[in-house]
C-alpha cells in the first residue's frame, strides 16, 4: 500500500521554541518521520510539506492547495495532518473538490514533541482503516475513524465525538 502524507502543521506538528517561549509549527515533516521510523510496516509513505502553519489561520487558498496536491497525485490514499480547530472546515472543503480518492484527516490535541501518544494513535488508527474505507473523506481522532461529517471536536472535553 502506498500512502501519500500531506504535512500541514498544526498542533501534531508543534514544538517549544525555548528562546521565544512559543509552540511553533516547523516547516519540517520531522514529527511524522519519527512515528514512520518506529512503525515497522511495510507500507510505503510519501510525505509532503505545505502551508506550516496553525489551522486557526488557514484561508480557502490554503485548502485550495491541499485539494491541488491531491488531484495531482494519482495515489488512492492520502493522510492530511491538520490542526484541530479547523479540521472540519477543510475536510467539508475538500469533500466538494475531490473524487475517486480516499482521505483521511488527522491531528492531536497535544504536540507530538510533547505527548506522542494522541498524536501516534490518531495516525496508526487513519493508517488501519485507510484499506477498509470507501472513496470519501474521514477524520481519525480520538480512535475513531469515521466520514468527516459524523464527527466533531469537543472543546468541553478536549476530544473528537461522533455527532448523533
Amino acid at each position: 500500500m502506498n500512502i501519500v502524507i500531506i504535512n500541514t502543521g498544526g498542533t501534531f506538528n508543534k514544538i517549544y521554541n525555548p528562546i521565544n517561549g512559543n509552540l511553533e509549527v516547523p516547516k519540517d515533516s520531522f514529527a511524522v518521520e519519527q512515528i514512520i521510523d518506529n512503525f515497522g510496516t511495510n507500507i510505503e509513505f510519501e510525505i509532503i510539506n505545505i502551508i506550516s502553519k496553525d489551522s486557526l489561520d488557514f484561508t480557502k487558498n490554503d485548502r485550495k492547495e491541499i485539494a491541488n496536491k491531491i488531484l495531482e497525485k494519482n495515489n488512492k490514499y492520502f493522510i492530511i495532518i491538520h490542526g484541530t480547530d479547523t479540521i472540519n472546515l477543510s475536510a467539508k472543503y475538500l469533500a466538494n473538490k475531490i473524487q475517486n480518492k480516499t482521505v483521511v484527516f488527522i491531528g492531536a490535541m497535544y504536540p507530538i514533541s510533547i505527548n506522542p501518544f494522541d498524536g501516534v494513535l490518531n495516525f496508526g488508527v487513519a493508517i488501519g482503516s485507510l484499506p477498509h474505507l470507501k472513496n470519501g473523506i474521514y477524520i481519525s481522532m480520538s480512535g475513531l475513524c469515521i466520514n468527516h461529517k459524523k464527527i466533531t471536536k469537543n472543546r468541553e472535553i478536549g476530544k473528537f465525538v461522533a455527532k448523533n
